[in-house]
């Protein structure tokens, strides 16, 4: 991994900053977080600047609709998005970082020359209708069911912590197509749109007070064969593909961020008198070393799998399993910064703060994490 940086990419760093500059400073207020209705309009907005000014997908494939970007570039996009305060993916990260990939990956030409476009354009977006009450972590437990007839699925059951589902156009869905399979064979990945009769959509409250999680209830909803991305009974192949994503290349924004975090704990600790105390000085180094280390193995999970094909390789469990605990000690160092006032007055760090806790069970849990790391990297004999 080369990790220094060429004229051509110092100049595509200086064009993208010049555009940032301009085109920020235009932007309206963000809204509410609990406004879900208009963070998408905000956010699709957004996706649509970029769009329009050769941005959108940057990393994606050329043929898939995306700017081929090299590694090096989209990691400059990220650190210079991020650090100019740009908006994140928001209301379409499944569509952006998740779904399209995948499809990207695996679907056909007709399959990506449907979804693909308008999700690079804002125009649709998508969530993630994987886990359930009763298959969370143990994902292959999965019994939501999709019955063939004919031309389409019937599909029923329901699915949980479906992201953004009360403004998404569409869902990246797993159903078991033969129940008689073995766990991890029999299932199916299905682009299911959320306007289809039968769809119902309970939006829950998480502990931050925003609903960007829902239930999903499923009752015969009829999803076209034409919408199966990949062989069926195969979607747990493709199920690993999408899951790569999320793990090891969908955070890679959000390690910048944590820098600016950090940056700016240290500015308030010089401002109220908190930086005097040198175990709290020592434990903002580590956190500034950690989160430089994490920023280093993103540049190498990128470049495996820009080498790898674009699929990104089990080093993202790696990644995902340092970062989710890194962050959450990075709120806690905030906490001890700011102190009990601070954060009950400052609603976004709060907001933060609470986020922080979800991270090391979203995208899978740090268990399963350790699990994929021990197996499938360090060669070790599975538990019992």
């Amino acid at each position: 991994m080369d990790l220094t940086y060429t004229e051509e990419e110092e100049d595509f760093r200086a064009r993208l900053r010049d555009w940032l500059s301009k085109v920020l400073p235009t932007l309206p207020p963000k809204p509410a977080a609990d406004d879900w209705p208009g963070r998408r309009a905000y956010d699709t907005a957004w996706q649509r600047m970029l769009y329009d000014a050769g941005y959108a997908g940057l990393h994606w494939p050329a043929d898939a609709g995306g700017g081929g970007a090299t590694p090096t570039q989209h990691l400059i996009f990220l650190a210079e998005t991020e650090r100019a305060g740009a908006p994140y993916v928001g209301a379409n990260f499944v569509g952006l970082l998740h779904a399209g990939p995948t499809i990207a990956a695996e679907g056909t030409a007709e399959q990506r020359a449907r979804w693909l476009p308008p999700i690079l354009r804002g125009e649709e977006v998508w969530c993630q209708g994987f886990s359930e009450p009763d298959a969370g972590s143990d994902l292959a437990a999965l019994r939501t069911k999709a019955v063939r007839d004919g031309d389409s699925y019937v599909v029923s059951g329901s699915k949980i912590w479906t992201s953004h589902a009360e403004v998404a156009d569409w869902c990246e869905l797993l159903v078991r197509t033969d129940p008689g399979a073995p766990r991890h064979r029999g299932i199916s990945w299905l682009a299911m749109p959320m306007d289809a009769p039968g769809v119902t959509v309970r939006p829950l409250r998480t502990l931050a007070g925003t609903a960007e999680f829902a239930e999903v209830f499923l009752d015969e909803v009829r999803v076209p064969v034409a919408n199966r991305i990949g062989a069926e009974h195969d979607g747990w192949r493709v199920t690993m593909v999408t899951l790569s994503f999320e793990r090891g290349t969908a955070f890679v924004g959000e390690v910048v961020a944590c820098h600016r975090v950090l940056a700016a704990l240290a500015r308030k600790a010089r401002e109220n008198g908190r930086w005097d105390d040198a175990v709290l000085r020592r434990r903002l180094g580590r956190l500034a070393a950690e989160f430089a280390a994490l920023w280093r193995l993103t540049q190498w999970n990128v470049s495996a799998a820009q080498a790898g094909g674009g699929v990104p390789g089990t080093g993202g469990s790696v990644f995902k399993l340092r970062y989710s605990h890194a962050r959450q000690e990075l709120y806690d160092a905030a906490a001890e910064v700011l102190g009990a006032g601070a954060l009950d007055a400052d609603q976004e760090w709060v907001a933060d703060r609470l986020s922080s806790l979800s991270y090391t069970i979203a995208a899978g849990t740090s268990q399963i994490q350790r699990n994929i790391v021990a197996e499938r990297i360090l060669g070790l004999p599975k538990g019992r």
